[in-house]
């Protein structure tokens, strides 16, 4: 092991002998990727109907937040005032979570190709998008639903009585069953802690989170939730412990729109992922302008998700 370096620098010190000079490339350090291409790099292989294009065209950058094993967790803000809203309040706080299930893959793209979307619609809206919570799970060998510490990133957040609740469901609902575990404590894990510390500090007032594969729309939260967006239609299943429905939608009163896509390999048809999204915003511009502002602090009793 030890002789293999040796062998190199002695062959690499024979070559500046003979040449009476040493190779440039020996002594040129090579500039670091900027980070929207390191993060395309990595993402565009594995996220479908994503192309290199479309990745660089999101300018994604670091949060300087990191995951379990180390990988930059990339997002992007998005602003573009609608016209004659410079006498408007402040913009609207939208965040937006694709991939926290690292084996759902269209969740991840959706999420990226809806950042353009965004940079074209004129909205008073502040986004917030953090297309791949997981990135230890979709860039796993196998893309899977956990992060690198075997942890299910959305039963790890922190929800009233989850030291006792989320052993318990794991154990007696989950069955045990590893793509579900809760983690050793909640927080634990920096990729829920990096969200945890986005709803705290952007204190957005409508979450996005984007799942597959169950072909639904679900909702939780203090306001009407849109009855149908694109080919979804609502389908509220209620919340597990340690989810982000639970944690943001009842226990902090925040709008969770969740949507679930009919597949987490095959994306939808481009016309659909634009339907999906005139169809949020369309509900955005009926209830969040009043509502939002009103209902905020009001979450609704609890219930007890697939995602």
């Amino acid at each position: 092991m030890r002789g293999a370096p040796l062998r190199r620098a002695l062959r690499w010190l024979a070559t500046c002998l003979l040449a009476s000079t040493c190779p440039l490339a020996f002594a040129e350090p090579r500039l670091p990727m900027p980070a929207a291409a390191a993060a395309c790099s990595l993402l565009v292989p594995r996220l479908p109907s994503v192309s290199y294009a479309t990745c660089a065209a999101a300018r994604l950058e670091e949060s300087g937040a990191f995951s379990r094993n180390g990988v930059p967790l990339y997002w992007r803000d998005v602003t573009r005032e609608a016209p004659g809203s410079a006498a408007q309040a402040d913009p609207l706080r939208v965040l937006v979570i694709g991939a926290i299930h690292g084996d759902e893959l269209t969740a991840g793209a959706l999420a990226l190709r809806w950042i353009t979307l965004a940079g074209k619609t004129p909205r008073a809206v502040h986004w917030r998008f953090v297309p791949v919570a997981n990135p230890d799970g979709l860039l796993a060998k196998k893309p899977q639903r956990t992060n690198a510490h075997g942890v299910d990133l959305n039963r790890n957040f922190r929800t009233p009585g989850w030291d006792h609740d989320a052993p318990l469901h794991w154990q007696r609902r989950a069955h045990k069953d590893p793509r579900r575990w809760p983690g050793p404590s909640s927080l634990s894990e920096p990729e829920t802690r990096f969200l945890n510390s986005q709803i705290e500090s952007f204190k957005p007032q409508l979450v996005v989170s984007i799942h597959a594969p169950y072909g639904l729309l679900d909702f939780d939260g203090p306001m009407a939730p849109p009855r149908q967006l694109g080919a979804l239609r609502l389908e509220q299943v209620g919340v597990f412990p340690g989810s982000l429905g639970y944690f943001g939608g009842l226990k902090k009163g925040l709008p969770v729109v969740t949507i679930e896509l009919p597949n987490a390999l095959r994306m939808p048809k481009e016309g659909e992922q634009r339907d999906m999204w005139a169809d949020l915003l369309r509900w955005m511009d009926a209830h969040l302008l009043t509502d939002v502002r009103e209902a905020h602090e009001k979450p609704e009793p609890g219930k007890l998700s697939v995602h």
